[in-house]
């Protein structure tokens, strides 16, 4: 059932039909249909059953603040979303739904990764579009949205319970699209490993102004400066969470109309998945591209528009087909490299391997 956050989103739709507003709606809309959930108290009897109780589900739960720790995919087509991504990213499906909520949990092996569900029609009406989401985990989501408002953010959906845990969505001083989330509970009791295949290994921020958008994510999740890139017209602030660098931020393109979070799944070999992204439909709009020391990332669009980025390596066939490679600043990429790195401007199937984990 469609509650008052539908209203409140409604309004935002309303005064900003943009691309902006468009992913707000797409946020709104399709958690504004999430119900709240009701757990049955259990029958305990006494104090030492009710610390196992609590134990348990604590295990149940990925508590690392500061981290992203949840991603999904809003589409307007399930099904060939599933099958997208799954023939891609060489994902499992795993059907999660609850009564008023279809809902589908990609898996790398079993360990569930991301989650899919349907971009109601009334949002699409109004423009939204398909797009993946991350979800940061925080102690307590309500504290966090009211420090963020407090920040310059926007909370679009206040603090819920949803099927995944008590989420936020909410959005940056410059409208970067994110969520929040306070006890994920889709059957992880450890944070993924971002490095293996399968898993979601880079985080990137397309910011309207890389410096202030940093201070704003570091006073929130104090997030800290890694190692900056030297060198180029358009610097690319590598960030770390929890003692780890995961993602970077730079300044967008004029062509990009709003800021944006782009999150980097990783896959075996970059060729072959790009062929295979290709042949289901979607899209390689730039790359693939070299980083210094073995890494090849490219960036894409699913059948229904969602954009990603993938990274992996090359194959050993693809080295022995490939000239050689002139490297400099990626002109493609307004001038900027990912991960801090310059990056190697050669067309597909051309190139040499990455170091991504098997």
């Amino acid at each position: 059932m469609i509650d008052a956050r539908l209203d409140v989103c409604t309004g935002n739709l309303n005064a900003r039909i943009s691309e902006a507003g468009s992913c707000v709606g797409a946020c709104c809309f399709a958690h504004g249909v999430i119900k709240p959930l009701t757990r049955a108290k259990p029958t305990i009897a006494n104090r030492s059953a009710i610390a196992v109780y609590s134990l348990e589900r604590r295990l149940d739960v990925v508590d690392y603040p500061g981290r992203f720790a949840w991603y999904e995919l809003m589409t307007t087509d399930v099904a060939s979303a599933k099958a997208f991504y799954t023939k891609v990213v060489g994902w499992g499906a795993q059907d999660a739904s609850r009564s008023g909520l279809a809902y589908t949990l990609f898996t790398s092996g079993k360990v569930p990764v991301s989650g899919l569900m349907g971009l109601p029609e009334e949002a699409t009406r109004m423009g939204a579009t398909p797009r993946w989401m991350g979800y940061v985990s925080v102690n307590n989501v309500a504290a966090a949205a009211d420090r963020l408002k407090h920040l310059g953010g926007t909370v679009y959906v206040p603090p819920t319970d949803s099927n995944i845990g008590r989420i936020s969505v909410v959005a940056d001083p410059q409208t970067a699209t994110l969520a929040l989330v306070e006890g994920l509970n889709v059957g992880q009791s450890k944070l993924i490993e971002p490095n293996k295949p399968g898993r979601i290994g880079w985080h990137e921020l397309l910011a309207a102004n890389r410096e202030p958008a940093f201070a704003f994510y570091s006073e929130l999740f104090d997030w800290q400066r890694a190692a900056s890139e030297p060198g180029s017209a358009t610097p690319y602030q590598l960030f770390s969470a929890g003692g780890e660098t995961v993602g970077g931020m730079f300044n967008k393109r004029p062509i990009e109309p709003v800021p944006f979070w782009l999150f980097y799944f990783n896959i075996g070999d970059i060729d072959a998945a790009a062929e295979r992204i290709e042949s289901a439909g979607g899209e390689i709009f730039e790359g693939p591209l070299e980083l210094p020391g073995g890494g090849w990332i490219a960036r894409c669009r699913d059948p229904q528009g969602a954009t990603f980025a993938i990274q992996g390596k090359r194959s050993q066939d693809g080295i022995g087909r490939a000239p050689v490679s002139e490297v400099g600043w990626s002109t493609a990429w307004g001038g900027i490299s990912t991960k801090g790195r310059m990056v190697v401007t050669t067309p597909r199937g051309r190139g040499r391997t990455s170091d991504t984990e098997e």
